[in-house]
């Protein structure tokens, strides 16, 4: 069974690395899971940054992520909210779904709040989306390479190449993996 994973907001904001991220749950290398506040937090501010989007559309893309991945959803995580301590407070309930879901990854590009120290008794690790996908590219090349290819077919308007879908993914960060999969 593949091992559990929690991806927090700020990874799930990017449309790209989002899809990258599911389609490696798909590929069956994580159980990736998050929670309707973590989603919550994800549409607010993709709302706020772009009022231009269809709200619509946005609600549809929520319930296709949730269908896209069996058992995302972690619930019953709240009462373990106020006993977590963390720099940040409001990053409290995605560590408290992380216990929860029992994940042994949160996926973060806050890793200062998630110290090692706090996380370590959970037998949990926080990692940056890079170093995330780079070890899911030491685990199976083929399944990030193929799930980059199939981001790049599923764009129609304007159609995209497997290299533009890594200009994106260098965009959002992605930089050491984007150079880990170039041909």
């Amino acid at each position: 069974m593949p091992f559990v994973v929690l991806y927090d907001a700020n990874v799930l904001y990017p449309s790209t690395l989002r899809d990258l991220l599911i389609r490696v749950a798909q590929a069956g290398l994580v159980q990736a899971k998050w929670t309707d506040q973590i989603l919550d937090e994800v549409f607010d501010n993709l709302t706020a940054d772009r009022p231009d989007l269809d709200p619509a559309k946005l609600a549809r893309t929520r319930d296709l992520m949730n269908r896209a991945v069996r058992d995302c959803l972690v619930t019953g995580y709240e009462p373990l909210i106020d006993a977590i301590d963390l720099p940040d407070p409001d990053d409290r309930h995605v560590l408290a779904a992380a216990i929860k879901a029992r994940a042994q990854v949160v996926v973060t590009n806050n890793l200062k709040d998630f110290p090692a120290s706090t996380l370590e008794p959970w037998d949990m690790e926080a990692k940056s989306p890079d170093d995330f996908i780079l070890d899911q590219i030491d685990l199976s090349r083929e399944a990030v390479y193929s799930a980059v290819q199939r981001i790049a077919d599923s764009r129609e308007n304007p159609p995209a190449t497997f290299s533009a879908v890594l200009a994106m993914l260098e965009r959002d960060g992605l930089v050491e993996s984007a150079a880990a999969l170039r041909p």
